[in-house]
């Protein structure tokens, strides 16, 4: 299947592993130019080399922290420095350390709503723009399956995530007139350094495949979807809605 993506520019975020590379992996096996960071050069550096040995058509690699306020707009400004527009954001960032809901304190709850809610509303506010003038714009940001299903060890990542979706909700009614779409894609457990860390074992998603999934969600042909929530977990979640 086509995917329409041939040509586009796409900006990954938190992009030198995991999830995120295989996002900009995916996008750029249809062709899409790829812009991708992380903060450690090193990192970025070989997440590019990688992209381009498996043919993407172009690659930038920024050292940046998507966590930092000012970061979103220095992304964007490169971004366009580089190839003149921006098609498609993939919004990502880590997410934050364990913690029962009575045992995190103000300041790790600020953080994480930072780090997994108010940096991808900076990407956002920063994309859209472009993307309304092009008329022409796909934006996925990476969560967690536990928005729908929290889990009781990770109450800072359910409160930062699902407030994220809440703003994506109401975010994408206000793009949909603009020919640009806005969704979550909700990762279940995949083969990551960071979900080993936290599941010790157990069965595990591909990251590749998970690549795929928001690659489709950024294509040509998923223009009428917009305000979703799609779950990619295996069938981990329980939960109906």
């Amino acid at each position: 299947m086509d995917l329409g993506l041939a040509g586009r520019v796409a900006l990954v975020t938190a992009s030198s592993k995991g999830l995120g590379f295989a996002a900009a992996s995916a996008l750029a096996a249809e062709g899409t130019r790829v812009v991708i960071c992380a903060r450690g050069a090193d990192a970025v550096f070989e997440a590019k080399a990688a992209l381009l040995a498996a043919g993407a058509p172009d690659a930038l690699g920024l050292v940046d922290d998507v966590t930092d306020p000012a970061a979103p707009a220095r992304l964007v400004e490169a971004t366009m420095g580089r190839f003149g527009r921006l098609d498609v954001l993939v919004g990502n960032a880590g997410g934050p350390p364990p913690g029962r809901a009575l045992e995190v304190d103000d300041e790790q709850l600020l953080a994480a709503i930072n780090a997994n809610l108010l940096t991808s509303v900076r990407l956002v506010r920063e994309a859209a723009p472009h993307m309304r003038t092009a008329h022409w714009g796909r934006i996925c940001l990476i969560a967690s399956y536990y928005v729908r299903q929290p889990a009781g060890h990770l109450a800072l990542s359910n409160t930062a995530r699902t407030g994220l979706w809440a703003w994506a909700k109401t975010a994408a009614a206000d793009l949909a007139g603009d020919g640009v779409t806005l969704n979550l894609a909700l990762p279940g457990p995949h083969d990551t350094e960071r979900m080993r860390q936290l599941r010790g074992g157990g069965a595990l998603g591909d990251p590749a495949d998970f690549g795929k999934v928001v690659a489709f969600l950024c294509s040509q042909a998923a223009g009428f979807v917009s305000g979703a929530a799609l779950t990619v977990d295996g069938a981990a979640t329980t939960a109906l809605s």
